[in-house]
């Protein structure tokens, strides 16, 4: 192993000033913006003074790995990070730590291993259809809750909020898999609202070493989001409840695979653990596949050539009928597109901070416990050395046989990696897929006329700054 240096004077990165309350700042303006500067003029081993904290970015892939993977047990999540979103998931998987999460992370791996998610996949071809289905209603502003999302003329074009679209339709998905019903529109808009809404606010409150009380009159949007989640799904348990003591037998749902868990001693979760797992599935199942599906959306229309290729290959494989789980590794450059829109537009570009329980060796330094290691697979994932033309669209860079050089493992991770990888991840990418193919079935998309194109933020998830519009024409 190299020398091990000391920390941090010989760690590149930007003079300490004002307790580097300037970086705190410029983070908050643009995150995205400011690790990317950071990375070009330090390199992949930058250090941060924050606040009293000791701040390091790394940006190589072999790096990443190892914090990921080999140095897993050595950290925890940034203990602020997780008060933030402890606000809305309580104790959930994503929130817990130590034994507390390996606990649940091993009883809820099953329900979320491929062959059981595939299961859920005729309930979110379901909710496809008819989201699709009531396109040109909705479109024209005829409906009470899609009032508003666009426009359609006499030809059956459609200047549409494709991002509403897909975020409302991955609402109704969610719901769906979890409870086995759909809740009416304009629950399902609520829901979207909230979740949307939890994830602006927690983005702020990372910035701040406190947050103020949910009674502050400021925080009304957040005591409105969390109410009309936890309204929602206490709903739904008590109705299980209620179903379960009058001896019907229960759907086959999220739901019912969470009540049916047991732990070592045979104890179920309690009414709160199970609503907080249904909160964590809310705002990551269902925010992250929107956002993949809105940025996917645009990387077609904005690739007119990509998306024929894409729908000629579903035309192939589907002949008009709806998708099937065995259609899903039969679309192959349609998944490819899909891996490249992941890339570009990551919908968790930056990792969970963590912070040291003990010294680590890493990259040639050593590390004192306590410091904060920050990951940021949205710049990784626009290397140039690991991507040609990294901020191009070419989904063939995935193809082994097009001749783009091997990318290495921890370039690309849009799911994370190592112990904490996203449970979700077949979930998200069976449901983002299905919905891909079967919008490409009966529309051809593309830009807005003379509408800019769309610019990131990052609320948590990376959504466009203004809500993204697209023109739908009928195929």
């Amino acid at each position: 192993m190299s020398h091990v240096l000391a920390i941090p004077d010989t760690v590149p990165g930007p003079r300490p000033r004002w307790a580097g309350l300037p970086e705190v700042l410029s983070m908050r303006r643009d995150y995205l913006g400011h690790m990317r500067r950071l990375h070009e003029r330090y390199g992949d081993v930058v250090h941060q003074r924050l606040l009293g904290l000791d701040d390091f970015n790394f940006f190589h892939p072999d790096h990443v790995r190892e914090l990921l993977i080999a140095g897993h047990d050595g950290m925890i999540r940034w203990e602020r990070a997780t008060q933030v979103f402890a606000d809305a998931h309580g104790q959930s998987v994503l929130v817990a730590e130590g034994p507390a999460w390996q606990r649940q992370r091993k009883l809820l791996q099953p329900g979320f291993a491929p062959q059981r998610v595939q299961g859920f996949l005729p309930l979110m071809v379901d909710a496809a259809h008819r989201a699709l289905n009531r396109l040109p209603d909705a479109a024209a502003g005829d409906t009470g809750t899609a009032r508003g999302i666009g426009g359609v003329d006499r030809a059956g074009v459609v200047d549409i909020d494709f991002e509403q679209l897909m975020t409302l339709l991955t609402m109704d998905v969610i719901l769906r898999t979890l409870f086995s019903t759909g809740d009416g529109e304009a629950v399902v808009a609520e829901a979207s609202w909230a979740v949307h809404e939890l994830g602006k606010v927690a983005m702020g409150e990372m910035y701040v070493p406190a947050s103020a009380p949910l009674w502050a009159p400021w925080k009304r949007g957040k005591r409105r989001a969390l109410r009309a989640l936890d309204t929602l799904i206490g709903g739904h348990l008590a109705a299980r409840r209620d179903c379960a003591s009058r001896g019907e037998p229960s759907p086959d749902d999220l739901l019912a695979m969470l009540m049916s868990l047991r732990d070592a001693d045979g104890a179920a979760l309690d009414d709160t653990a199970l609503r907080d797992e249904c909160m964590t599935t809310f705002l990551a199942g269902h925010e992250t596949s929107a956002a993949a599906l809105t940025w996917w959306g645009w990387c077609m229309a904005a690739h007119p050539e990509a998306q024929q290729r894409a729908a000629d290959e579903v035309d192939a494989v589907l002949g008009g009928r709806p998708p099937t789980a065995a259609d899903l590794t039969r679309l192959p450059w349609l998944s490819l597109c899909i891996k490249e829109t992941l890339r570009l537009y990551p919908p968790a570009p930056a990792l969970f901070t963590r912070q040291l329980t003990g010294e680590l060796e890493i990259a040639g330094l050593r590390l004192p416990r306590g410091a904060m290691l920050r990951l940021t697979p949205g710049v990784i994932q626009r290397d140039a050395r690991w991507f040609d033309e990294p901020d191009a669209f070419r989904p063939e860079r995935f193809d082994p046989a097009s001749g783009h050089r091997e990318i290495p493992r921890g370039a690309w991770m849009p799911f994370g990696a190592g112990p904490r990888v996203c449970l979700g991840s077949h979930f998200a990418l069976m449901e983002i897929t299905l919905i891909a193919a079967m919008v490409l079935q009966r529309h051809r998309l593309a830009p807005v006329p003379d509408a800019p194109p769309p610019s990131p933020v990052l609320n948590i998830t990376l959504r466009p700054a203004t809500s993204l519009r697209l023109r739908l024409l009928p195929r």
